[in-house]
């Protein structure tokens, strides 16, 4: 037996997410989970070992989509299948999503070689179809373009994928564990995506130096033979799946009491989620939770543990702000509904304690019992550090530099909508939101012969290609369409694509004057914002004093950008030429990283300079390799001389005043700039 996947049982602490993933196996109506953790934690081995201790499915031989004899879709592409017949018992399968896959892999299409050559209409199944009953693994889920995602999710949410393209018409069962990892580092997902996972962990590297010790031990044993170190915990593996199995089998008939609803409700008030889905999730997995450790009847602990995974991705905070929960806002919301639902006027001696334990108890007497899947730290430490897990990120640069004495910052005014600022031209990037792109997905604008690898067919301009030919290629003597290599077209398909966007500040005494910076910085961080939702990548430099300092390399990560804004210092004489050398610089290097990205230079100044010579040449450096460009024009006061304007002009882009970037919302901080000059 070759043994690919560390073993759930041997994975050291990460309380939070084993507990999150045993109740999805519990039940899967849960709606998955969300793994949030910087690189290297473990978060891709944990989810991988999970799949081994998932109970084998029953399946219905043949059946592409994996139905349950007990219970079969009577809609299945692959039926009707007969009530009784020969069965198949196989392992739960995990199903890998990569980053780079496309809309018809994911869900599935027309079988397009039987219908170029045997003329027959038949479906291709996705991915979806793959994973049903079983898991469906999305690492770096907040790298997957946002389509893909609202597929996924919303076949995660219905139970359901339906396929409607190239003409096919086609709904199969698509129930299955999802669940995605992710580093905050690398960009966030939208919050209306956040919401449709049922539960989110945050993961860490672990501090204490003999859990360090261990994970290494471990790590390093597994590589070394993996089969004698599964063979180790074999038996643990055992005792976890027939305890996930117990679980199963109980959950139909754990209660879950009025006092136990109403806890649930108050809590999700408490931390004022939107909408209802919080509280059924919340109820869901406090159902699970309960039967996981062996309990009739939902407790005030399992409502706790419960909410601990529910509601931290769902809570209202401000854009930028990581998800957490306050535990403490969390035991009083649980308290009060506590007190309320407490008909005695006086304390309950045999009543519950008013503030629980958050360490539950293990599964209840006479079940098998299973490795200890604690709640009670805020954050999940993990102990298990993959090699495969290794990435890069350009976080790892040292902050802003500290502030001198007669430094300043000033904190970002009022947000708003800022308007979209596109590169010109039509580009070839990452998928995105800002510029018009040629790209894999989107609308079709045309067909073209493909100058190398097929990766998207137009079936209506290769059959047109081939028709003319069908008759001196003997298409009468035998079925389905005869084709040439010289007859495939490829589809042109036009959507937006995400850009790099870097932002070159303006941070001497000039700008820091009064409060302007902080109207600035508010403009900026609303900029940032658009960019988040764009899908962009950002970076950050500024310059003051005599030098540009590159504050934050490209980054997809728009909140670490918006955090070394905040606290970014200024005062000091005004290099202008040092930024515009410090943009063509970065600019330069992210080209050999990322060739395919676009890049949007948003440079707010007000135009003067007053250390490092004339502009004009380091301008034309970055007009002559083509980079678009945005002055935003900072000047006020009642004598504008028009410094910004003519330094657009040299760069070949184009200048705004803040007020230009938003209608309404930005008013006041206009006029606050203008009283600030």
């Amino acid at each position: 037996m070759i043994v690919t996947s560390f073993p759930f049982s041997a994975v050291v602490s990460m309380d939070d997410l084993r507990l999150a993933l045993v109740l999805n196996a519990v039940s899967p109506a849960v709606g998955g989970v969300l793994v949030r953790g910087e690189k290297g934690t473990a978060k891709s081995t944990a989810v991988r070992a999970l799949a081994s201790v998932l109970p084998p499915v029953v399946v219905v031989p043949g059946c592409r989509f994996s139905c349950d004899p007990a219970t079969p879709d009577p809609q299945c592409p692959d039926g009707p299948h007969p009530a009784y017949g020969p069965l198949r018992v196989r392992a739960a399968r995990l199903v890998e999503l990569p980053v780079g896959t496309t809309e018809d892999r994911l869900a599935g299409s027309l079988d397009i070689e039987r219908a170029l050559t045997e003329g027959v209409k038949s479906f291709e199944p996705g991915l979806l179809a793959a994973a049903h009953r079983g898991v469906l693994y999305v690492d770096e889920v907040n790298l997957l373009h946002d389509h893909l995602v609202d597929l996924l999710l919303d076949a995660a949410a219905l139970g359901t994928s339906y396929v409607e393209r190239e003409g096919v018409s086609v709904r199969h069962a698509a129930r299955f564990l999802l669940v995605g990892t992710m580093n905050p580092e690398e960009g966030e997902l939208r919050p209306q995506l956040l919401d449709r996972f049922g539960l989110s962990v945050e993961v860490a590297a672990p501090r204490d130096p003999s859990l360090r010790t261990e994970v290494v031990r471990r790590r390093m044993s597994f590589d070394a033979d993996p089969a004698a170190f599964a063979a180790r915990f074999a038996v643990d593996e055992a005792v976890l799946a027939a305890s996930i199995a117990a679980a199963r089998e109980r959950l139909p008939s754990v209660e879950l009491a009025d006092d136990a609803l109403h806890q649930i409700a108050t809590v999700c008030a408490a931390f004022d989620v939107a909408g209802l889905r919080a509280d059924i999730v919340t109820a869901r997995a406090a159902v699970a939770h309960a039967a996981w450790h062996g309990r009739a009847v939902v407790a005030a602990e399992d409502v706790r543990a419960a909410a601990r995974l529910a509601l931290p991705h769902r809570r209202r905070r401000n854009p930028f702000d990581a998800p957490g929960l306050d535990e403490q806002q969390l035991d009083d919301a649980l308290r009060e509904a506590g007190a309320a639902a407490d008909q005695d006027p006086g304390p309950d001696p045999d009543g519950p304690d008013p503030d629980p334990d958050p360490v539950p108890d293990g599964p209840g007497s006479g079940e098998p019992s299973a490795p200890p899947l604690s709640d009670g730290s805020r954050r999940s430490e993990t102990a298990e550090v993959p090699v495969s897990d290794q990435g890069d990120t350009s976080l790892d640069q040292g902050g802003p530099p500290a502030p001198a004495a007669r430094e300043q910052t000033a904190a970002p005014s009022a947000l708003f909508r800022a308007r979209r600022l596109e590169v010109p031209g039509l580009g070839t990037g990452a998928a995105g939101r800002r510029s018009r792109a040629e790209t894999d997905s989107g609308q079709v604008i045309g067909a073209v012969r493909p100058s190398g690898r097929l990766r998207g067919i137009h079936v209506v301009a290769t059959i047109s290609a081939a028709a003319p030919h069908q008759g001196s290629r003997g298409r009468g003597t035998r079925p389905g369409l005869v084709l040439r290599r010289d007859d495939l077209r490829e589809a042109r398909r036009e959507g937006r694509e995400g850009n790099l966007v870097l932002f070159v500040v303006d941070a001497s005494g000039s700008m820091a004057a009064r409060r302007r910076m902080g109207v600035v910085k508010g403009a900026i961080v609303s900029l940032l914002l658009d960019a988040y939702q764009r899908r962009d990548k950002v970076g950050l430099v500024s310059f003051r004093g005599t030098e540009a300092t590159l504050l934050l390399p490209p980054t997809s990560s728009v909140d670490a950008a918006a955090a070394r804004l905040t606290v970014m210092p200024t005062g000091g004489r005004t290099p202008l030429t040092a930024g515009l050398l410090k943009a063509h610089e970065t600019l330069y290097l992210e080209r050999l990283r990322d060739p395919q990205r676009r890049a949007l230079v948003v440079l707010v100044t007000d135009g003067r300079y007053t250390a490092g010579g004339d502009p004009t040449l380091a301008a034309h450096l970055l007009a002559r390799d083509g980079v678009a460009t945005v002055v935003l024009d900072c000047e006020s006061g009642p004598v504008r001389l028009g410094l910004a304007a003519r330094l657009a002009a040299a760069l070949g882009g184009r200048c705004l005043e803040l007020g230009e970037l938003a209608a309404g919302e930005l008013a006041e901080s206009v006029r606050i700039l203008k009283e600030a000059g």
